[in-house]
């Protein structure tokens, strides 16, 4: 069975306040956290990636150049990232069954775990799909496009939570290897 496509919406629009320098742009192995982000969303079976840039989008567009992407500059970013996630979705190809949010601080959200997560939306009839490691939720997750009015309306600093509190019914839990699921970098890592 083919999977039902799904638009990855990449939310890279934040100040890095925590981490005191802006944490798309860090070195990462051979080029920097987002792009390994993006990387790894670009080799995975979603249908099409939107990145939503806030705080200094034209130094972190030049990055970005020649990439597969729609990228969307959200100037509302700094009333926080549910902003951000509506600025995505009003790029969001109409064919799409479902939006899997991405965080820019999670480069090691690798593509075969994007694909496990994709296949089971497409397998499944639940409309929120969570990435579970050793029991601990993680994202990115996944919402089937009847949350999109729902999406819209956040408002705030939050992404789905609200949702799948009010929808825990609908929710399916995907457990998976891949523990950069649960790891956020938002402090800078500190010397022994």
């Amino acid at each position: 069975m083919a999977a039902a496509p799904v638009s990855a919406i990449l939310l890279a629009a934040g100040k890095s306040s925590r981490m005191g320098k802006l944490k798309q742009l860090m070195p990462l192995g051979e080029s920097t956290m987002l792009e390994q982000t993006l990387d790894n969303l670009l080799g995975s079976k979603a249908a099409e990636v939107i990145v939503v840039l806030g705080y200094k989008a034209e130094e972190v567009m030049k990055r970005l150049s020649g990439k597969p992407i729609k990228v969307v500059v959200n100037p509302l970013y700094r009333k926080g990232m549910s902003t951000s996630i509506a600025a995505g979705l009003k790029f969001v190809d109409s064919q799409s069954q479902a939006v899997m949010l991405t965080l820019a601080d999670q480069p090691y959200v690798d593509s075969p775990t994007i694909n496990r997560l994709i296949d089971a939306f497409s397998s499944d009839k639940k409309g929120i799909v969570i990435p579970t490691h050793q029991g601990q939720r993680g994202h990115p997750l996944i919402f089937a496009k009847k949350y999109q009015a729902q999406l819209y309306d956040l408002s705030g600093d939050i992404g789905g939570r609200e949702i799948i509190k009010q929808h825990p019914e609908d929710v399916l839990e995907v457990p998976v290897d891949c523990e950069g699921i649960v790891i956020d970098i938002d402090t800078p890592p500190t010397s022994p």
